[in-house]
């Protein structure tokens, strides 16, 4: 009888052995998940601060790296923040300058906000 609860044991301490690695893989899965939704979001921050930064030095349009930080900052713009159609639009005088400044400003801080309460969702 003893051998029997020697034995139930065992396999009970390697059942919660194996659950609690389990537990662990799935944590570690979700804390990598949400390093990478915060880098993401992040990264497009900084691609919206570094266009409204290009618009308010006046960077030199047909730059590469410029068209290239417009075009992504376009991409992510999310309708609500376009140039074309901003959120909020400036008056002249440097219309354009204040525009890109505000709407892409409020836009990356959108990003870094939605992106740390995704991050904190999705840790465990």
């Amino acid at each position: 009888m003893s051998e029997a609860k020697k034995t139930s044991s065992t396999t009970d301490d390697k059942d919660s052995a194996t659950s609690a690695g389990r537990r662990l893989t799935t944590a570690q899965i979700r804390g990598w998940i949400a390093r990478i939704v915060w880098t993401i979001c992040l990264v497009i921050a900084l691609f919206l601060a570094a266009a409204a930064f290009s618009y308010a030095l006046d960077a030199n349009a047909a730059n590469p790296l410029i068209k290239l930080i417009r075009h992504v900052a376009e991409s992510c713009d999310l309708g609500w923040f376009d140039l074309n159609n901003p959120l909020w639009q400036a008056k002249p005088p440097n219309a354009l300058t204040k525009t890109a400044l505000a709407n892409y400003g409020i836009a990356a801080v959108a990003y870094m906000v939605v992106g740390r309460i995704l991050e904190r969702i999705i840790r465990p």
